[in-house]
């Protein structure tokens, strides 16, 4: 028996690809390639190359591979874009996950773990997230992540679907060096980018009400996250039961300029960061707790900033010209 791995060969999922072999458990990877790359996908792990909106491409792999759960990360991820592209965006996050989840039914799969986000929360206003924070999106990426939820909600209640999902924050890291973020929105590879390249890496923002007077973010390391999907995997193959959404948080903030501090102490260049213009709608502080996580689900905080941002460029360094840019 093995597990589906939707989005396999993005930058989480194939961390979470990773994982599963670590622990025994034989993933099997399908993924459209229009933000991942086949070469993250182990040789020795059964890949499809096509989209979860083809139902039959996705009941035939659950067939073909004797699939006994799913963890669906496939989806389109840029939540700023989303604005711009809602219609393509609700297609691939919500009609998307509706055909997998019908695709899952008519093969008698009823196992599966979410990607969900932060973004379901919109701008909190309290310091610390939990579970019980109301949602409130403020984009159609968030808005399609909420709505997955549900999705899973209702046909539980219809069908007895045994589910999860997982909220995460701002994923960061490697656990290989064969695998980068490569997203053009992301933090991390965004001042990466700029070093590379001879620019300033720059701050959005240095007056907001936080410590050093820039935005304060919740960052996670990808093979935590990773480790927790294998676990939910286990427990939910195994009928043990888990809540139905756990954030996948640290409890404990980390300002844009610790970050810059900690790039220029791991990759040896000097650089002091431009100020720029606070982007609208940044919030000041979204941090959450991963309580419930760590009672469940294994969660912890297997690594500190310094080991997050050296993972992060060791991988860029080793991708070298693969890196797409």
């Amino acid at each position: 028996m093995s597990w589906l791995v939707t989005g396999g060969a993005g930058y989480i999922g194939a961390h979470v690809v990773r994982a599963l072999q670590e622990d025994g458990l034989a993933p099997v990877v399908i993924d459209d390639l229009s933000s991942g790359f086949e070469r993250f996908v182990p040789k020795d792990v059964p890949f499809v190359n096509a989209t979860i909106l083809d139902q039959e491409a996705v009941e035939a792999t659950i067939s073909e591979h004797g699939v006994e759960g799913v963890i669906h990360l496939a989806g389109f991820k840029y939540a700023g874009v989303s604005v711009q592209r809602p219609l393509h965006t609700y297609a691939q996050n919500v009609h998307g996950t509706a055909v997998l989840l019908e695709a899952m039914l008519n093969t008698g799969v009823d196992a599966i773990v979410f990607s969900s986000s932060a973004a379901t929360f919109g701008t909190p206003d309290v310091d610390l997230v939990t579970e019980a924070t109301p949602t409130d999106p403020e984009s159609p990426y968030g808005e399609t992540k909420l709505i997955g939820e549900w999705l899973l909600r209702d046909v539980a209640t219809a069908h007895g679907l045994k589910h999860t999902s997982l909220r995460y924050f701002n994923v960061v890291g490697s656990g290989s060096t064969e695998l980068f973020d490569a997203s053009p929105h992301n933090l991390f590879p965004l001042v990466f980018d700029a070093l590379a390249t001879g620019r300033t890496p720059h701050i959005n923002g240095a007056d907001y009400p936080t410590p050093d007077g820039t935005c304060v973010r919740d960052y996670v390391h990808v093979t935590d996250l990773a480790r927790s999907h294998v676990v939910a995997a286990h427990k939910l193959a195994a009928g043990e039961p888990l809540e139905p959404v756990y954030n996948l948080g640290s409890g404990e903030g980390v300002s844009v300029r610790q970050i810059m501090d900690a790039v220029r102490d791991v990759t040896g260049i000097d650089f002091t960061p431009e100020i720029a213009a606070r982007r609208p709608g940044d919030p000041a502080r979204i941090v959450a707790t991963g309580e419930l996580a760590a009672r469940d689900l294994d969660w912890a905080m297997r690594h500190d900033l310094h080991a997050m941002v050296d993972s992060a460029w060791r991988a860029r360094q080793a991708a070298g010209a693969d890196y797409p840019g």
